[in-house]
This record gives structure tokens, sequence and C-alpha cells, in this order.
């Protein structure tokens, strides 16, 4: 929680439950599902709280946003640089740690100056694969 303190967040009850919902959490979770997990112990708190609490995360550095399914935005806590695994059935995205080279030719590059990189992999995770061969 402290490096939540050092980009100057409020931490009211509701946010801190959101930041704890979110520690530590591999899921990848949307606004909305964050909203549910929490809906029960704070009845009042409205989706716009859960919302902006995300979006001030983000803009302060303390959360990444994923675009990887246009229908929700899901968000990432871990914000080391890592890639991700998503499956194409269910949408489950799961962390890759691992260093992939991918050189982009000086001509290909429009002038740009390479400073990181973030490699999305699709395929079937095994639950969905399972159930497809039932």
């Amino acid at each position: 929680m402290e490096k939540y303190k050092d980009i100057g967040l409020k931490l009211t009850p509701q946010r801190l439950a959101i930041l704890n919902y979110l520690d530590g959490n591999k899921e990848h979770p949307s606004a909305e599902d964050i909203y549910r997990a929490l809906l029960k112990r704070f009845p009042t708190m409205s989706f716009a709280t859960v919302y902006n609490t995300l979006e001030t995360l983000r803009q302060r550095g303390g959360l990444i946003e994923l675009t990887i399914d246009p229908d929700k935005k899901r968000f990432d806590p871990n914000t080391e640089p890592h890639h991700h695994l998503i499956c194409v059935k269910c949408k489950r995205i799961v962390d890759i740690h691992g260093d992939y080279k991918l050189p982009i030719p000086n001509g290909e590059r429009a002038g740009f100056e390479i400073i990181g990189n973030h490699i999305e992999f699709y395929g079937i995770c095994p639950k969905c694969k399972k159930a497809n061969s039932l």
C-alpha cells in the first residue's frame, strides 16, 4: 500500500478495498469485476468510484490498462515490464515474464527510438481446450 501513498492517492475505505483487491491480483480484472467483488462489503459504493480510482491509478503509473479485449477495459496492477498470453475463447489473461528481443530494421522504425515492447500471445487455455474435447 506504500506505493499508492507515494503517488498521492487519498486512501478512503473504498479505495483501500479496491487497492487490496488489486494487490497481487493476476486475473487482470475489469472495473466491473472489481465493483461486483466489493459490492457486498460496500453496498453504497458506486461503479464510478471504482472506475475513477482505476483511472487515477493508471494516470499516476500505479496500474496498466490493457486494451486486449475491445468489449471491456482490463487492468493489470503489475507495472513491471512483462507480456501476456490470452485465451481466444474465454479471454483469460496470463502474465509472461521473459525478454523477447524483436529487432526492427531501421527502415521500418519511422525514426522511432525503441524503448520497450509488449507482446500479446494468443491461444486456447487448458480449461477451454478440455471443454472443446468433450
